[in-house]
């Protein structure tokens, strides 16, 4: 039996982390590729550290001569990343990083199995395992410790970008530890709250003074009781921060990217894929469908496991668990996903529009329980598929 009365723990990490500062970076450049060309092949790493940033990866675009275009382009797209998150340190400034592109033309051996041919379809980029999750607990149909931890960091990014609190620095990291009763989020029983600041003599007092009200803000009211314990800067002092205090590298923060642990994660990171990476793509299709089963109330958990093989184009299995809280068979649902929603990776990027820039904004507080947004960002969080679900079952 599931138990039900424990503390589950997830943290987040806000835009200026350095692995986040990656993420940016390389999604940026997707972005950039993806809205001069919708097919745009691309797998970008990024790497940083003081004083400087290391592209490296694969792309493609169908004229060559505005492939060499782009390449010129990446430097300048690069700065505008870490401007808008908001570093000008003296060690790591948007204007004067110095910026390694070694960004360079696909694979011909991988794209001859992923693209179509005469005689096959559009075939998977890779092999893999993906996993998609939702749950009850919130609104966003997400687990409540991931949830809230990344809510905490948008909202102090919110205020330090706007000015209100100027003393703020770009990098931070957020932890909850949810208490459960009877399988549902309650209170919390600890707060991790560390923030960069850009004023030497600010001591932790007085970071929590700024960050406190924030919180309590976010989290649900009644969460935060006199036994809470909070740790907010623990280490003292936070100043240096970002690349300067510690390397970044595109792809280190799956966990922080999907359910905070709270369900399984394939392995492939997200960031700088192009959605015929089904690493990318897979994954927002498993979410999409065990948040449309849960929404069709045929459970109150779900989770969605998909696998696929390079160059092949139908998944190789399609994995449904309700977690003993299923109002159908689960075997009955895996039936139904594959009734209403076409998974090859066409399929996919055709039913959620993925074929799109929209994949800047995703790097930082978390890929899925994000609202969908008019330009297709976010589709994936959509639940219009809850009622085909329910009458395929």
């Amino acid at each position: 039996m599931t138990r039900q009365d424990y503390i589950f723990t997830s943290e987040s990490v806000s835009e200026g982390h350095p692995d986040k500062v990656c993420d940016r970076i390389s999604d940026s450049i997707l972005d950039a590729f993806l809205a001069e060309e919708p097919e745009a092949r691309v797998a970008c790493e990024t790497f940083a550290t003081t004083n400087r940033v290391v592209i490296g990866g694969e792309v493609g675009l169908s004229d060559q001569k505005k492939l060499a275009q782009y390449m010129e382009r990446v430097p300048d797209i690069v700065r505008a990343a870490i401007k808008d998150i908001g570093y000008e340190q003296e060690k790591f400034h948007h204007a004067t990083v110095e910026i390694t592109n070694l960004l360079h033309e696909q694979s011909a051996h991988i794209a001859q199995g992923v693209n179509a041919s005469e005689n096959k379809d559009e075939g998977a980029g890779d092999q893999g395992i993906m996993f998609g999750y939702a749950t009850n607990e919130t609104p966003d149909l997400m687990p409540a410790p991931i949830q809230y931890s990344h809510a905490i960091l948008r909202r102090l990014a919110e205020v330090r970008k706007s000015g209100q609190e100027p003393t703020l620095g770009p990098d931070a990291k957020s932890q909850l530890s949810v208490i459960y009763r009877g399988g549902k989020p309650v209170g919390v029983s600890s707060i991790v709250l560390s923030t960069q600041h850009l004023d030497e003599n600010q001591t932790s007092d007085d970071i929590r003074k700024i960050v406190e009200p924030y919180i309590l803000e976010i989290l649900p009211q009644g969460w935060v009781t006199p036994e809470t314990v909070w740790h907010v800067n623990p280490t003292g002092k936070f100043v240096i921060g970002g690349p300067d205090g510690d390397a970044g590298l595109t792809g280190r923060k799956i966990i922080v990217d999907t359910y905070g642990g709270a369900a399984p994660h394939g392995g492939g990171a997200f960031s700088g894929k192009d959605p015929t990476k089904v690493d990318r793509s897979a994954a927002y299709a498993a979410r999409y469908l065990a948040k449309n089963v849960v929404a069709a109330g045929l459970a109150d958990r779900c989770t969605i496991q998909l696998s696929y093989a390079i160059g092949v184009a139908r998944p190789l299995s399609i994995y449904a668990d309700t977690h003993g809280t299923g109002n159908a068979d689960p075997a009955a649902i895996e039936r139904a996903i594959d009734k209403v929603m076409n998974l090859t990776p066409r399929g996919i990027r055709t039913h959620l529009g993925l074929n799109r820039p929209i994949y800047a904004r995703t790097s930082a507080y978390g890929h899925f329980g994000r609202k969908p947004e008019d330009d297709g960002g976010f589709s994936w969080e959509k639940t219009d598929l809850a009622e085909a679900l329910a009458k395929a079952v």
